[in-house]
């Protein structure tokens, strides 16, 4: 199993695939602490660094491109720093931006976490800003993503619609994509937080646990309540497969054929941080599709790449060379 798992790793290498969904700026803002200020009792800090780093689809962009898949990315940023940060931080790891249309009556999508440490003290996450525009995206942008959309989709082997409820994916591009999918047998994969159903007839669908329960209209509390979670969101959404990730269990994978697959977790070593192991499974999961991978196999890949996620600080991306360490390790 491990020698399949390893060549997996070499097969989804230079994958084509197309991400289209809310671009995310991750910035963090680290500065040490310095005095309590006179105006309020507030920690005064002295700024130290910014990172950007991709968040939201972006993250599942920058994993693909991570674990050695050549990806597009298909989105909405502003005029603004955050937009040309995250532009830039994809273009170093060899994303195709071309897809990342500018609306510069919007903001681009940014979660801006204060992070304040000291001498002898831990660096820890004092407050997040978030900034977007809540407003629908007009239709001269809607029309622009489109015709982005029709001139990339014939190039790719897999697409990932990843919805994190800002408004990018409109129901006219959500069916563009599915329909061309669809019709030209190229696997799709959908991650949405809160609004699965709008996605009907996508080939295969990433929730956790608890988005899951959401669909279904119970809460999952035992196996039993999974399996038949499961069952329901394949008949709702018609599709060939539920991936949904359970965190310390691991993932579970119903396919339209009846097979469940229960996929247990790969390392039970201290977990750092769970932000953004769910757009590294996605990322890792469209990838095998893409290379005629089966479903199974890449949801264990898929398995072992959140297992390296979850033990880094942020979101973060996986390798092709960590994973393949990961793997021989186990």
């Amino acid at each position: 199993m491990k020698d399949d798992l390893v060549e997996i790793v070499e097969q989804i290498q230079r994958q084509c695939i197309l991400v289209i969904g809310d671009m995310v700026a991750d910035v963090y803002l680290d500065g040490r602490i310095s005095r309590i200020s006179r105006e309020a009792p507030v920690l005064v800090l002295e700024q130290e660094r910014e990172n950007f780093v991709p968040g939201g689809a972006a993250n599942v962009v920058h994993n693909v491109a991570t674990l050695g898949g050549l990806v597009w990315a298909v989105g909405i940023l502003g005029s603004d720093e955050q937009g040309r940060g995250l532009r830039l931080v994809l273009e170093e790891k060899g994303v195709n931006t071309e897809g990342l249309v500018h609306d510069s009556s919007r903001l681009t999508i940014s979660k801006t976490r204060v992070v304040a440490g000291g001498s002898g003290t831990v660096s820890q996450q004092i407050v997040r800003i978030d900034r977007e525009t809540k407003a629908p995206l007009s239709q001269v942008v809607e029309a622009e993503l489109s015709k982005v959309l029709a001139e990339l989709l014939p190039k790719v082997k897999g697409v990932v619609l990843s919805d994190y409820g800002s408004g990018t994916i409109t129901e006219a591009l959500r069916k563009q994509v599915i329909e061309f999918c669809d019709n030209n047998a190229i696997p799709c994969v959908v991650d949405s937080r809160y609004d699965l159903l709008s996605f009907k007839g996508v080939h295969y669908i990433k929730q956790n646990d608890a988005e899951a329960a959401k669909v279904a209209g119970f809460e999952i509390t035992n196996d039993e309540l999974l399996v038949k979670a499961g069952a329901i969101i394949l008949e709702k959404m018609n599709a060939k497969g539920v991936l949904i990730t359970r965190g310390s269990k691991g993932m579970t994978l119903f396919e339209n054929n009846g097979a469940i697959h229960h996929v247990p977790v790969t390392n039970k070593s201290e977990v750092f941080d769970v932000s953004g192991a769910g757009d590294t499974a996605v990322a890792t999961f469209i990838l095998c599709l893409a290379s005629g991978v089966e479903p199974v196999l890449a949801a264990e890949l898929a398995n072992f790449a959140s297992g390296i996620a979850v033990r880094k600080f942020g979101t973060a991306a996986v390798t092709a060379k960590e994973l393949k360490q990961v793997i021989g390790a186990n």
